[in-house]
Order: structure tokens, then C-alpha cells, then sequence
């Protein structure tokens, strides 16, 4: 038996296996009548029934040959199927080898291989997704659901029952943040381009942006450096504005008391930078590496609001704009996101 170093297609691997299966009948043919010339035969055993024990035993022989070779072509395929029913049952760990001599069997394998690891991740990712959603809606549900009890005491003051109430809005705006978080992020996921451009001042936009924060940076006495050129493009305009929107959120929520807020906005070389820095709480390197996966949150973030969506949203919107996000950042020291649009787009 020869070995078939390169794949073949499956029809010429069929076409060769019949060849072999008739040139052996018909060796074991010529064989035969060869053996039978050299007997003498009685008149009751003549050329007739020899030729019927010939034809039969060449039958049976072509049926035993035809037998191991199409178990040996479906062993492939019936693998395929075991597996394919295995994943059926949730069994993502199921892997092919992939050694058939069959180009085309050969590629179902790989194909097969592929397919079964994107479903491990998809449901990996699914029930991440679960998982976090459902501990993100949790604890603001139950602080208004304890809160809400708490108000039904008729022995509170109205001090303390404004802030219950208080308490109860906060988390219910939380709650409705993230929903929205949520659904523009799936929907997001889902698209392929960016509709509705147009030319718009960058800069301005991030000054507009900037301003409907004023009072949250000025509660905790920031200073604003911002060095900001003059640039027009061509783009999703809400949707930048939303990009702005949580890279400032970020930044403000992660400054410390009397910090610094610096933004640049420049054109350099064929490329518009934008950059958003804080001289806050800073990020380790295990931290920086997850921060744009959803849901993730660092071990500070915790003490202030937000539900881990914000910089997944950014990166997606900033993909589907065909540029890129990147952060540098150093515990105690501060962070920076740098946004890079091609000028040319």
C-alpha cells in the first residue's frame, strides 16, 4: 500500500479506488481461468460451471474489496457527523483531525475546526454577556428596591426622605443609561458602515461636548487645557459626539480633586489626532489591556458610576469610522486616549 502525500479531490479519489477495485477483479480473473486451464475437468464440471465459480467467486471477492474501501472512504464523513451531533449538544470542545486524503473532505474538517471554536467563543461571550448584565441590573435594582421599602416608614423626616428618593433616581438613571448602553452597542455591532456624513467642525464639537460638563468638572475644580486646531471632517456627527461624550465622562470621573483635563485636537501629517488626558487615578497594565472589553471594570472603578460600556462603545464607533483608539496609562500617574482619523477619509 502506497502513501498519497498530496489531497486529492473526492471524485478522483473515487475514480481511483474503482480502478483498483476493477483491476483487481480482473487480476484475480485472469488468475483464476489460468489456475482452472491447468485441471482436467469431467464433462459434468465443464467450461460452463467454471465460468459460473469464476464470475461468483470474482463477485464475492469485488464485494469484500468495495466494502473495506467504502468504509475506509465514509470513515471521514461518519466522524464528521458523530461530531457535528456532539456539538448539537452543546459539546464545543469537539476538534476533527483533519488527515483525509480528500481535498474536499479534508476542507470540511477544517471548515468544521473553525466553525466549532467561533461557536465556543460566541458562547463564551453569551454567557459573559448574561452574566454581567445580570449583575449590572441587579445591584441598581436592589438599592431602589431596598430604598423604596425604607420609604414606606412613616417615622422619616423629610430630609431623609429626599434622600431615598434621591438614591432612587440615581439608580434608576444608572438602570437607563445602561439599557441604552446596551441596545446602541448590539446595534453598533450589527453595522457594517457608517450613513448619514457630513462635514462638520471637530473641534468645535468637542468643545460643545465639553461644555454640557462644565458643572461636573467644576465641582471637582479642574483646570481645562485645551490646544485645538482648526479641523473640518468629513463624518457620523452623533456618533463622534457620543465618542467624546464617554472619553470625557471617563476622564472627569477618574480626575483627581484640582487636576488637569488636557485635550488636543491636531492635524499631523495625513493623520487627525485627538487625545484625552487626565493626571488621575491611572490604570495597571492587566487593567489597560482589558478596558475595551464590555463590561469590564478596573478595581477603582467601583467607587464611581458606570457600567463598563462606555470604552467598547467608543472602540466600535471608531472602527466603524475607520480610525483607531488606543490608551497609555500609569497607576497614580493618569490616562490618555489617543483617536486617530485618517484626514483623507
Amino acid at each position: 500500500m502506497y502513501r498519497i502525500k498530496e489531497s486529492m479531490s473526492t471524485a478522483h479519489l473515487f475514480a481511483l479506488t474503482m480502478a483498483i477495485i476493477i483491476t483487481l477483479s480482473m487480476v484475480l480473473t485472469f488468475i483464476i481461468i489460468y489456475l482452472l486451464m491447468n485441471f482436467d475437468y469431467s464433462p459434468i464440471t465443464g467450461a460452463l460451471t467454471s465460468s459460473m465459480y469464476t464470475a461468483l467467486l470474482v463477485i464475492i471477492v469485488g464485494v469484500i474489496i468495495s466494502t473495506y474501501v467504502s468504509k475506509k472512504m465514509l470513515r471521514p464523513i461518519l466522524k464528521i457527523n458523530d461530531a457535528a451531533k456532539k456539538v448539537a449538544m452543546g459539546d464545543f470542545s469537539v476538534r476533527l483531525e483533519g488527515k483525509s486524503i480528500a481535498k474536499e473532505i479534508k476542507q470540511i474538517e477544517e471548515n468544521f475546526n473553525i466553525m466549532v471554536k467561533e461557536l465556543s467563543n460566541i458562547e463564551t461571550l453569551r454567557n459573559d454577556f448574561v452574566s454581567n448584565v445580570s449583575h449590572e441590573f441587579k445591584t441598581p435594582l436592589s438599592v431602589i428596591e431596598g430604598y423604596a421599602t425604607l420609604l414606606q416608614d412613616d417615622t422619616l423626616s423629610r430630609e431623609e426622605e429626599d434622600k431615598y428618593i434621591q438614591y432612587i433616581l440615581e439608580n434608576t438613571e444608572r438602570l437607563t443609561k445602561l439599557t441604552h448602553n446596551i441596545l446602541s452597542l448590539s446595534r453598533l455591532e450589527n453595522q457594517g458602515i457608517v450613513l448619514q456624513k457630513e462635514w462638520f467642525s471637530l473641534d468645535e464639537q468637542i468643545r460643545r461636548v465639553l461644555l454640557c460638563y462644565e458643572s461636573i468638572w467644576e465641582e471637582k475644580n479642574l483646570s481645562i487645557e485645551l490646544n485645538m486646531e482648526n479641523i473640518m471632517y468629513y463624518g457620523n456627527k452623533p456618533l463622534l459626539a457620543q465618542v467624546w461624550s464617554n472619553i470625557i465622562d471617563n476622564a472627569i470621573k477618574f480626575s483627581i480633586q484640582n487636576g488637569i483635563l488636557s485635550i488636543d485636537c491636531r492635524l499631523k501629517g495625513k493623520n487627525i489626532i485627538i487625545s484625552v488626558k487626565d493626571n488621575g487615578v491611572g490604570m495597571e497594565e492587566e487593567v489597560k489591556k482589558l478596558s475595551f472589553d464590555k463590561f469590564y471594570q478596573g478595581e477603582l472603578s467601583h467607587n464611581v458610576k458606570g457600567n463598563g460600556l462606555g470604552l467598547p462603545l467608543v472602540k466600535r464607533i471608531v472602527t466603524l469610522c475607520g480610525g483607531t483608539v488606543s490608551l497609555e496609562s500609569e497607576k497614580g500617574i493618569g490616562t490618555t486616549v489617543i483617536v486617530t482619523f485618517d484626514a483623507d477619509l
